[in-house]
């Protein structure tokens, strides 16, 4: 019989170039699966702070000065153009077999984000995904942890821009991490002002990470974008900075500049934890890792100036010093005095805060860390400093909103685990699942769906009545009180921060207890429930503000809130302002002119005069009305000697504002209701030139029945 004799070596040895050959050949696919996801942005819409959320690893739109109607980077209000942040993203650094290595997202690049640009070493593994708690929404899921979750893939492992052969910049070690983010927003009043950042972080390289510290870096510049006129070092050098040790914060506020009285506002980042092993990292409790021989935790802060050599101010430029901005703080001595951030020279100062470290990672292992991005106005009284009196350093009283935003931002964050040590038990049990959970908030009532309807001088409100069926999730009652009804007044939207202009109307709640007005619902309740048009819902409230304005922006919202618990240090809770906002702009109805009640087409105001009291600051801003419009009409404009100098297309099924650079700068056109008879004009030419002083013509023809009116008006400038 013939033996068959195997060559083992040799057979361990082939299977070992085609396991090289599958692992290229997988990695391939990879490369090129990763070149087809796009880079993507969002930002929030839930709440009142516009942050920009990237999935290629960094935060904010760095481009916001020079384009300012595009997305926010991180404004707040939203919509303000008050902005807060340049770029911002994570770093990791650690020690693999001895060496340091340090993987950034994003780092103090004069232009921001760049494909492969050194610094930026994270690659998208996924796009960005959106789930929300509000049924409402289109992005409804039960698994969602806020009314608005951003979800997305990152990695480090990268050494190549996927799909090409270009290496990314300075990025020859990387460690191999994937990350999963998730970001959750919320819109109730008084969890609307912060983001907060959950990485989910795995080591999926075969090395072990020792001595791991986790950082966020930040451009934080707080400037009012819609009024500024500086641009490149002028824009950035007017920042001071802060930090609020208990809360693990650091902040920046803006000193002085052409736009100090608008802006007056604070930019954060505050550090929330770290679960690693099953242990809670938190700096103000270190028993549990000193217990186990472990480090004590701790939080870093550093600061620099952009570009700058000089120490401790120096810009880190490679690992090894940037590992040991992540290890290290400045000392409080060097932050307050001389030429420190901390109420020192106003500078283009950027922020590192920090915290570590973990002993190790073992290859296959993920831990969690948790920041977030805070905002709060700047209160009165405000400590000015000599020679300038517009140059103003921050104190215990102005951070007064920033102090109370950090402890509701951390309250959320951790939710059930009170004691802040990461150790369940079940008396804090909220919702009797048998574990410990985060980001548990009390909730207010649902917000009411509104209706709005406008006529001359007049706005009325509906309102459904669904509030009164929520249910809140940790006292488990109905617990509905009342209605809110806000409005501003004519002019405020000028101010861009309509939202903290509105003013409280009316109100009405429940009778016969010791909460409110006691004044109940039958004033505004509707004998039946009233339907529309093309709209299922039934509305059951109705009020009506008379006398108004035509032609001015009123913001309009109806809030529902509760009883509160007094027994569980729950005050009442009041309904989102963000999420039932309205714009409206009372004004004359439809008036198609085949009718037998027609009436006479007209322009307001008239004359016009070109720094009319409603226009915002530049010639781009400004505009009129034509009135008693028919449904679908060609309004046309010329000169006094016949020269057609712009045209109108208008229709009041569809028309809210749009084309004009003023709704660009203080409308919003989503939640805009106009009346149906009025469009808005920007006063300049279809060339988008300024008109002069004098008496112009125009004609509105009627699409319907062909006819058509005319009239003139006078520009004063």
């Amino acid at each position: 019989m013939q033996k068959f004799i195997i060559n083992y070596p040799y057979l361990q040895t082939q299977m070992n170039k085609y396991k090289l050959v599958l692992i290229a050949i997988l990695s391939f696919c990879l490369n090129q699966l990763i070149a087809q996801t796009p880079a993507q942005s969002r930002f929030t819409t839930t709440g009142r702070i516009g942050l920009s959320i990237n999935n290629f690893g960094t935060y904010g739109r760095p481009t916001v000065r020079s384009n300012t109607q595009g997305p926010p980077s991180m404004a707040f209000p939203r919509g303000s153009g008050i902005e807060h942040l340049f770029e911002s993203g994570i770093w990791i650094g650690a020690l693999v077999d001895g060496q340091v290595r340090v993987s950034t997202s994003s780092v103090d690049a004069s232009s921001g984000y760049s494909t492969g640009g050194n610094g930026f070493e994270f690659t998208q593994l996924s796009s960005i995904k959106e789930r929300s708690k509000l049924p409402n929404s289109s992005s409804y899921s039960s698994s969602a942890i806020s009314h608005q979750d951003f979800l997305m893939s990152q990695t480090d492992s990268f050494v190549v821009i996927p799909g090409t052969s270009i290496p990314i910049g300075g990025h020859q070690n990387p460690l191999g991490a994937v990350i999963n983010l998730e970001t959750y927003a919320w819109n109730f009043p008084f969890a609307d002002f912060f983001v907060i950042c959950n990485y989910t972080i795995k080591n999926a390289s075969d090395k072990r990470w020792d001595s791991v510290y986790l950082g966020t870096f930040s451009d934080l510049v707080v400037r009012n974008v819609n009024v500024t006129r500086d641009a490149g070092t002028a824009f950035f050098n007017k920042g001071r900075n802060g930090i609020d040790y208990p809360k693990n914060t650091l902040f920046a506020y803006q000193s002085y500049g052409d736009d100090i009285e608008t802006t007056r506002s604070y930019g954060a980042i505050q550090f929330l934890g770290i679960d690693w092993r099953g242990l809670f990292f938190n700096p103000q409790k270190p028993d549990t890792f000193l217990t186990l021989g472990l480090p004590a935790p701790r939080v870093n802060y550093n600061f620099w100036n952009f570009n700058s050599v000089a120490t401790p101010w120096n810009t880190p430029g490679n690992d090894q010093e940037r590992y040991l901005k992540l290890n290290t703080s400045i000392d409080s001595i060097t932050l307050v005095g001389g030429d420190g951030p901390i109420n020192g020279v106003p500078a283009n100062w950027l922020q590192l805060i920090s915290a570590g470290p973990l002993v190790n990672i073992a290859p296959g292992e993920s831990f969690t860390y948790t920041f977030a991005f805070v905002c709060a106005r700047q209160k009165e009284p405000l400590s000015y400093l000599p020679p300038s009196s517009t140059s103003i350093i921050s104190t215990p009283e102005s951070q007064k909103e920033l102090t109370d935003n950090l402890k509701r931002t951390r309250s959320t964050y951790v939710g059930e685990d009170v004691n802040e040590n990461g150790v369940y038990k079940p008396e804090l049990d909220l919702n009797n699942n048998g574990k410990l959970d985060r980001y548990i908030l009390p909730e207010p009532p649902e917000s009411p769906l509104t209706k709005i309807v406008t006529s001359n001088q007049k706005i009325e409100v509906y309102w459904t009545n669904k509030a009164e069926y929520s249910i809140d999730p940790i006292t488990r009652t109905r617990d509905f009180e009342g209605y809110r009804v806000y409005r501003t007044n004519a002019g405020d939207d000028l101010g861009l921060n309509l939202l903290n202009e509105a003013n409280l109307i009316a109100q009405w709640d429940s009778a016969g207890n010791s909460i409110g007005y006691n004044n109940g619902f039958d004033y505004i309740k509707l004998d039946q429930p009233k339907v529309f048009d093309n709209d299922t819902t039934k509305y059951h409230y109705k009020y009506t503000m008379d006398n108004l304005s035509n032609g001015w922006q009123y913001l309009v919202l109806v809030t529902a809130f509760d009883k509160g618990e007094k027994s569980l240090d729950i005050p009442s809770l009041e309904s989102s302002f963000t999420e039932n906002e309205n714009r409206a702009f009372a004004g004359t109805l439809t008036n198609n002119f085949s009718g037998s009640h027609v009436k006479k087409v007209g322009v307001y105001p008239n004359p016009y005069n070109t720094s009319a009291a409603w226009d915002g600051g530049t010639s781009r801003t400004k505009k009129l009305y034509f009135y008693n419009l028919p449904q679908k009409c060609e309004v046309n404009i010329y000169t006094n000697s016949g020269d057609m100098i712009a045209s109108l297309q208008h229709n009041s099924d569809t028309y809210k504002g749009e084309g004009i650079g003023w709704s660009n700068n203080y409308g919003n056109i989503d939640k805009t209701t106009m009346s149906g008879g009025e469009h808005a004009w920007d006063v300049l030419t279809d060339f988008k030139t300024q008109l002069s002083t004098g008496v112009y013509l125009f004609t509105v023809k009627d699409m319907a029945s062909g006819e058509v009116q005319s009239g003139s008006f006078a520009v004063i400038k």
